[in-house]
């Protein structure tokens, strides 16, 4: 599983001209789910990102975690994070999972959050959104599940 993770002062995403989710200061997750992953990979990436410290303290150091400046999350489904560019011009999107096992983890990854009283906000899976992201710092952070969740899939 895959994760762009930016840090924002608002974040929001339509879907046909409404906007179907929307939060304030926190975080702006774009999720990929891989053709390999499991409900372990999901539950890591909600438990890390919700206590990922990217937020300043009173120093201006990155000390603070989402839950410590209770901020939301707003969670976008993306398969194109499993986009292979490397050969040819047009990207391969093999190692994307398929979409109800995508959707199944993506619904993973949000009840993990909500599990552990962050509030989220979503997209539409399967939809064109549009996504409208104000970024605070920039602070940009790429997380995988790979490696940390291989128990599980066995």
């Amino acid at each position: 599983m895959r994760a762009v993770v930016q840090r924002v002062n608002h974040g929001s995403v339509s879907v046909n001209g409404e906007t179907v989710g929307e939060i304030d200061r926190g975080l702006v997750v774009l999720l990929g789910v891989g053709r390999d992953d499991c409900e372990g990979d999901a539950k890591y990436l909600a438990e890390k990102i919700a206590n990922l410290r990217i937020f300043e303290d009173n120093q201006g150091k990155m000390n603070q975690s989402l839950r410590d400046i209770q901020g939301s999350i707003l969670a976008v489904s993306q398969f194109t994070l499993y986009g292979d560019c490397r050969q040819g011009r047009r990207p391969s999107f093999t190692e994307a999972a398929p979409a109800e096992e995508a959707r199944k983890l993506y619904q993973v990854f949000v009840n993990e959050l909500v599990k552990l009283a962050v509030p989220v906000a979503t997209g539409v899976f399967q939809e064109h959104m549009v996504v409208t992201i104000e970024n605070d710092g920039p602070v940009t952070m790429l997380l995988e599940s790979r490696n940390e969740a291989k128990e599980e899939k066995q």
